[in-house]
């Protein structure tokens, strides 16, 4: 039905087209303007009907989405990319605890519990039952700590959380924040290489591996290295019209499977970030998919691993008529978007 409406308005399009052509000067203005009234309506439809992804599994228990602040240590072993020890790495402390004592403050927390109330009529994230809450001195920016480098996932990043709360700590205390995301994994690494002060992250298993490892440390007015503060939901979506009948599965892992059994196709982050961890979790372990693409290989022709970002793997499945499991602020976003990725 969409693509006849499209077509029709397409013709019209035409249509005056050739009236403006057959016409002379006296009518070329109407016929302008009628061309591009039709041009608009023909941009407004396809808008419209743009996103055909739809959420078919949320709010279980086992789709629990939980995001951690990780102060650098500035002593961490860091090496580069190669694993070569590197000894010449700055980490801005002053600056990353600011940041993280104003997230944790009760004007942080508040702004991170609103964001989406407005336009959605429910929050996108929602804070942790018992996490700590700062009433604390939040040191100013000085000369020398003025830059802060987060470090987080495009999850957060493309769910527009860091839009709403990054300039308002910015302008109260004079900080700049430099963002840079990918997935948990990479995030991380990013730390490790001494690229971050700071990282904000949803992988409990990558993060305990970062504390383990040396990489973090306490932030004065907290207890752990690894402090939880938001949550939301992972969610599995897919085509409106769900051929996979996975919206009446009993459990996400059963609707796993019926996406494997039917061979339906699916997008993977394929990128070790904590939605791609927690996606392998979630597949029939006789299936035996990894992170490893050895894993996957008799599966490629549904089971597609994109290795990148949760905007650029929603845009692939819409196009795509596809299954993805992707967290619920993310997808919201960019439902709003019309199919964006800003």
């Amino acid at each position: 039905m969409k693509r006849k409406i499209v077509v029709l308005l397409t013709m019209i399009m035409v249509l005056s087209m050739m009236l403006f052509t057959g016409c002379g000067t006296q009518n070329s203005e109407t016929n302008q303007t009628s061309s591009a009234e039709s041009s608009s309506a023909v941009e407004e439809e396809n808008q419209a009907t743009t996103v055909n992804l739809k959420i078919l599994k949320e709010a279980d228990e086992s789709m629990l989405n939980t995001y951690s602040l990780l102060a650098v240590n500035p002593d961490a072993p860091f090496t580069d990319e190669n694993g070569n020890a590197v000894s010449d790495v700055a980490v801005n402390t002053a600056g990353a605890d600011a940041l993280i004592h104003w997230l944790l403050s009760q004007e942080g927390l508040d702004m991170a519990a609103q964001f989406g109330v407005e336009e959605f009529n429910d929050a996108l994230f929602y804070v942790v039952d018992g996490a700590p809450v700062y009433s604390g001195e939040i040191a100013p920016a000085t000369e020398d700590t003025k830059v802060i480098r987060l470090s987080t996932t495009t999850s957060v990043n493309d769910s527009g959380l860091l839009d709403e709360l990054l300039p308002a700590f910015e302008e109260e205390y004079g900080y700049t924040v430099e963002v840079q995301s990918a997935g948990t994994g990479k995030a991380i690494a990013a730390a490790e290489y001494g690229n971050a002060d700071l990282i904000l992250v949803h992988s409990q298993s990558q993060e305990e591996e970062f504390v383990a490892g040396g990489f973090s440390r306490v932030v004065d007015g907290f207890d752990t290295e690894r402090v939880s503060f938001l949550y939301n939901y992972f969610v599995l979506c897919g085509p409106s019209e769900d051929p996979a009948g996975v919206a009446d599965a009993d459990t996400v892992p059963d609707a796993f499977a019926d996406i494997a059994e039917g061979q339906y196709t699916f997008i993977s982050r394929g990128d070790g970030s904590g939605t791609h961890t927690k996606e392998l979790s979630l597949w029939p372990e006789e299936l035996g998919i990894t992170e490893d693409p050895e894993s996957f290989v008799d599966y490629t022709d549904w089971y597609i691993s994109a290795n990148a970002g949760m905007g650029a793997c929603l845009v692939m499945a819409n196009e795509m008529d596809a299954y993805i499991l992707t967290d619920k602020a993310t997808f919201l976003t960019f439902v709003a978007n019309g199919g964006v990725v800003e």
